[in-house]
């Protein structure tokens, strides 16, 4: 087997995809990334095993993310190279969606956001709202930093108990303003709010927050379309969010299946398409 391994090590996980040479995924991985370097090993190892294959079967690894700065020379004796993140995040997006054009947004420890269009791929802007905001208030606040007990516990929270709505504060709101639609984000915190509504008051702000840059980002391509990528695209409350946004803003949203593993497979896609960048 001729086997591309496209691997992104971001911030706080490590995610391994492996792709044939026809750009079709095989399978996917995603580690801890408590110390880069030894996550990407870590989870090239167990990648291999679970799937059967021998170094013999690697044509190529390429590396993207945060993480990638840190490794030097080839993997295992492998030939190994890099792409930048960015064009990695757009390739993979565009890929997973099916589109020609679309502001991407890559929402990982921090959020970037890029213009992806047959010209190319360039960084809009970015913000430190992510991912990492979300582990960081749910660790002071719920005692948990966890994605996945933050996903489960943020389920059962009632916003009611946290946010400030539209409705909260006056009976006629503007025609584009929906009553449900936050007005402040812990705006309205109960006293006897629990650590579920903490947490889902914590999950609406980040969304919040990076789906209003979303608006200004399509604003500033002229663009109606959004891709979006990022383990935080597996919160329940992301589809919700969103949702609204589509509705006040005109904007259509998508989230294409296995759009944690965009960058990993954007990583790959580029180096079959393009010589990498690094």
């Amino acid at each position: 087997m001729d086997v591309i391994l496209g691997i992104d090590i971001g911030g706080s996980t490590t995610k391994i995809v492996g792709l044939r040479t026809d750009g079709s995924v095989i399978s996917m991985l995603r580690v801890r990334a408590e110390d880069q370097v030894t996550s990407l090993y870590g989870a090239l190892g167990n990648y291999l095993t679970s799937n059967r294959l021998s170094l013999r079967d690697v044509r190529r690894v390429v590396l993207t993310g945060v993480g990638a700065s840190y490794v030097e020379g080839d993997i295992y004796g492998l030939p190994t190279c890099k792409v930048g993140e960015f064009s990695a995040s757009g390739t993979g997006a565009l890929a997973l969606s099916g589109q020609s054009s679309a502001v991407v947004v890559s929402m990982g420890t921090g959020t970037a956001f890029l213009w992806a269009s047959p010209d190319g791929i360039r960084h809009l802007c970015g913000s430190g709202i992510g991912g990492g905001t979300l582990g960081g208030l749910c660790h002071k606040l719920v005692g948990m930093e966890r994605f996945g007990q933050i996903k489960k516990l943020a389920e059962s929270g009632n916003l009611d108990h946290v946010d400030l709505t539209m409705k909260d504060i006056t009976v006629h709101s503007a025609p584009t303003l929906d009553p449900d639609m936050t007005a402040a984000n812990f705006g309205d915190l109960a006293e006897d709010a629990t650590p579920a509504d903490l947490a889902a008051g914590v999950v609406n702000l980040v969304l919040q927050a990076i789906g209003t840059m979303t608006v200004l980002a399509c604003q500033c391509c002229d663009s109606k379309t959004v891709v979006l990528t990022g383990s935080m695209t597996t919160l329940p409350q992301a589809v919700t969010n969103f949702q609204l946004f589509e509705k006040l803003y005109g904007i259509h949203y998508i989230i294409p299946e296995n759009a944690t593993f965009a960058t990993a497979i954007g990583a790959g896609l580029y180096s079959l398409q393009k010589k990498p960048e690094a």
